[in-house]
């Protein structure tokens, strides 16, 4: 974005909306911070100074981004110390490299100290994630990680909160007169329902929990308040107890279904398939209700933990991986600011309509396209395999140039600056996802492509209609 300094008058802040077919800053606007406004029916985010823009960001900038899986080992870090010498001058570099192709936001998981580097009287916004419910699961549940087991954290346990707010306060309180922070991410990809970390429901998870855990005892009531008797219960869930005390003390309980993940399922099909199966839709109703109960606690809890300790920015939720159940967002939508997600099909207009009916802007906090040439095994990681990296700044360019058209949408940020170990990182991902190599070489043609369609993106979005 153009930053407008103190300098500028207000013709000729006047005359930079202008160029975007906006207009001057609303009245009860805070000064000083991003904020989302709403111009001829398309949304946009507003910076400081009150010109409209688009957040256009790359994620995982860092001078030692990933190191091999099982070591402590990182390539780029290597390589960038042997180029620039100082984490400094590697931070000079990148952050100037990285407005050079138009990008004006450090996205999840970068080393927001580039927001210091200015070139040409601008600098880059930062949207940090503070892994609100992740620290619940890592404090609780020793060796468990949110993200990559998939558990999700038990929402009506008091400490959810308190950890909830120690976090954000640590995190957000600091910061909350930074005019460099977009806003805040809560956590990363939670899971939602059954996807490619299990099979089983949130709700069946929950019943496995112990009887003493807040969760349990919820979902249970739950089910009681859903069911006239326990006859009926059991005649949905396939089980035999003799009354609700029964279940109350049970351990784990078997779902009677087992669905395909969220992202698989075929709607037309869940639905004819529940049409002939009473029991069946009276088990996803189940699961869609307590699903609904977990969103309007997560949102609310995290919504309002960030709101305390920094009323100034915006709070962007969780990132979801997949559209998860209407329920789900349901429930997001009445806390956050703008709905993230993480969308890396090859069109992106189903999955922005999908959250688009529910009035909210929209980011998207995850897309990127791997090259088959890069020498990169490619063999783990979410999004397309192309042929090229001239096929990948193509695919770059006209997800865009869709997704734009979009009125929702006010960001999207591409994962990631720095491609992965051919080893494999952390979790084993291997990809091609980088801007630049792991000797920190620039993917020319791609980064061409982007600043190409990164100069377009107010105009394609401005547009009305489909491309």
């Amino acid at each position: 974005m153009t930053r407008v300094t103190a300098a500028v008058t207000c013709l000729d802040v006047l005359g930079l909306l202008g160029a975007l077919g906006a207009s001057a800053a609303t009245a009860g606007d805070p000064p000083g911070f991003f904020r989302t406004r709403q111009v001829d029916g398309r949304w946009w985010l507003v910076d400081p100074a009150g010109e409209l823009f688009l957040s256009k960001g790359v994620t995982t900038v860092s001078f030692a981004q990933d190191t091999i899986r099982g070591t402590d080992v990182s390539p780029y870090r290597q390589a960038n110390q042997a180029k620039y010498g100082t984490e400094d001058a590697w931070r000079e570099a990148a952050a100037k490299r990285l407005m050079s192709w138009g990008f004006n936001t450090l996205g999840a998981w970068s080393d927001e100290r580039l927001c210091q580097v200015e070139q040409d009287g601008r600098r880059l916004a930062c949207a940090p994630t503070i892994d609100l419910g992740a620290a619940y699961v890592r404090r609780k549940m020793q060796g468990r990680q949110a993200w990559l087991h998939g558990v999700f954290p038990d929402v009506f346990d008091p400490d959810f909160g308190a950890i909830a707010r120690e976090v954000a306060k640590a995190r957000c309180a600091p910061r909350q007169n930074d005019t460099a922070i977009l806003g805040w991410f809560t956590d990363n990809e939670l899971r939602w329902g059954p996807d490619w970390r299990g099979k089983e429901e949130l709700l069946t998870l929950f019943l496995a929990l112990p009887a003493e855990a807040p969760g349990r005892r919820a979902a249970v009531d739950m089910l009681q308040h859903r069911y006239d008797d326990i006859p009926r219960f059991n005649q949905v869930w396939k089980t035999s107890f003799a009354d609700w005390q029964g279940l109350r003390q049970a351990g784990a309980v078997t779902a009677p279904v087992v669905r395909k993940e969220v992202y698989l399922q075929n709607q037309a099909v869940e639905r004819e398939t529940n049409l002939k199966d009473p029991a069946r839709a009276a088990f996803v109703a189940d699961c869609d209700a307590f699903s609904s109960l977990l969103a309007e606690a997560y949102f609310r809890v995290t919504s309002e933990a960030v709101r305390a300790a920094d009323p100034n920015h915006m709070v962007f939720g969780a990132r979801f991986a997949y559209v998860p159940p209407e329920p789900v967002v349901q429930a997001a939508v009445k806390y956050l600011d703008v709905v993230s997600f993480n969308c890396y099909a090859t069109d992106p207009r189903p999955v922005l309509q999908a959250y688009s009916v529910f009035g909210k802007p929209l980011i998207i906090g995850e897309f990127s396209f791997r090259g088959a040439d890069s020498g990169l095994p490619n063999s783990r990681g979410a999004g397309p395999i192309v042929a090229t990296q001239q096929h990948r700044a193509d695919a770059f360019s006209r997800y865009l140039t869709l997704a734009l058209a979009q009125p929702n949408l006010v960001g999207y940020h591409w994962f990631e600056h720095c491609d992965e170990p051919k080893e494999g990182r952390f979790d084993g991902e291997d990809s091609n996802y980088g801007v630049v190599t792991l000797r920190d070489e620039v993917y020319t043609v791609l980064t061409q492509s982007m600043s190409q369609t990164n100069a377009q993106a107010e105009t394609l979005h401005r547009s009305p209609g489909a491309p």
